[in-house]
């Protein structure tokens, strides 16, 4: 019996452009720690007391340099931990304190200055509490942000026992994991079922219009035994979401889609949806899917009076099959050219799937110059070679 492949193992957090994943909880605990080190903050703070105390001595009665120590809390605020600052504005109070007993002057001179470099290292210590309260709060909102991220979208890479599953994802805004592109792998069965698919606009919008799609896939790929039966699923939940969005006063929205199906033999179902064909890659050859059957997108299927049928194409054995959304191939560089996909691919027929999903990634980033106008998403779906006894 042959055995089936390793899985890889799965990442705990989200992947970002540059690799890094950084786990919810330790996010909002790094809010509250400084970027300066204790040794670094101590020998800078004494380097710059003793540089202020000399400039002091030097200028003499003329200029006193030394109060100006007071900006030094402020300074601190913006780099240290909130226990950081408070030594660094007891430092600062100390040295002001000192200096102002042994200087000339009136007695009120004396109480104001005092109480002036009190209140400033005081407001030093509370912008640094507010500047960390601020960001623990928004570490909590990306942490929520991350966990809706894992219930919609699924961590990849992952495998079953028909493909590996290697994926791309960034949403377009800065400030949020998830968008309005979607993709699912259910291991079912039937074979293993794959959906990539784009929503209509962005927004929280979209983004629950993605959630009802997936979640139906989820159910449908399990329970539906061929794949048409698995995309009317889908478009039942679809319906049903803008049949709720309507009486909620939200835009209705459709979603184009690519459903696969893959099983033990060499082949590959399809249904599409109104969604870009994928790519093959084998044998250090490129081609696109010709699939003769589109069908409008989910949501749509009102709209149009042939139902939706399902066609098969070759999927050899350790071939990879590309499959992306709009944001890839209608990417524009400075010119307002769109991206070549159909070309750049063939540079990488000879590339694995992850090394095939990193060049396609860097590939993007030069030719947009890092623009981004829609969310982009990219499956690399390999069917592993035969394995032997």
């Amino acid at each position: 019996m042959a055995q089936k492949p390793q899985t890889p193992k799965r990442r705990s957090g989200v992947r970002h452009r540059d690799g890094a994943v950084q786990s919810p909880d330790a996010s909002i605990a790094a809010v509250s720690q400084g970027r300066i080190g204790n040794w670094a903050l101590l020998g800078g703070l004494t380097v710059l007391t003793l540089l202020v105390v000399f400039l002091d001595v030097r200028t003499g009665n003329d200029l006193r340099v030394v109060p100006l120590l007071v900006v030094v809390p402020a300074l601190a605020s913006v780099y240290c931990s909130l226990r950081q600052t408070i030594w660094v504005a007891v430092w600062i109070t100390t040295v002001v304190v000192g200096f102002r007993a042994g200087a000339d002057g009136t007695f009120w001179d004396f109480v104001f200055g005092i109480g002036f470099a009190v209140l400033a290292c005081a407001l030093g210590v509370a912008a640094c509490a507010a500047r960390i309260r601020h960001a623990t709060e928004m570490a909590r909102l990306r942490s929520a942000a991350v966990t809706l991220q894992r219930q919609i979208l699924r961590p990849l890479p992952v495998v079953t026992d028909h493909v590996f599953a290697y994926g791309l994802y960034e949403p377009i805004e800065e400030d949020r994991f998830v968008g309005g592109d979607i993709y699912e792998v259910v291991e079912s069965p039937y074979g293993t079922r794959v959906i990539i698919g784009d929503v209509q606009g962005k927004g929280l919008a979209a983004i629950g219009a993605g959630f009802a799609a997936i979640a139906a896939f989820r159910e449908a790929a399990i329970r539906e035994p061929t794949l048409t039966g698995v995309v009317q699923a889908l478009e039942d939940a679809v319906v049903r979401h803008n049949e709720f969005s309507a009486q909620t006063g939200e835009a209705e929205r459709f979603v184009t889609a690519l459903a696969l199906g893959f099983d033990e033999g060499g082949h590959v179902e399809a249904v599409n949806c109104g969604h870009l064909p994928p790519r093959l890659l084998h044998d250090g050859r490129t081609s696109a899917v010709t699939l003769h059957r589109t069908s409008v997108p989910l949501g749509l299927a009102g709209l149009s009076r042939e139902a939706r049928t399902a066609e098969s194409f070759d999927f050899p054995r350790g071939a990879t099959l590309l499959v992306v959304t709009d944001g890839v191939t209608e990417a524009r560089d400075a010119t307002g050219a769109f991206y070549p996909l159909d070309e750049r691919v063939v540079a990488w027929a000879a590339h694995g799937p992850r090394e095939l999903l990193d060049a396609l990634h860097g590939d993007l980033e030069v030719f947009s110059g890092g623009i981004r106008r829609d969310d982009v998403a990219a499956l690399a779906l390999h069917r592993a070679p035969a394995v032997t006894h």
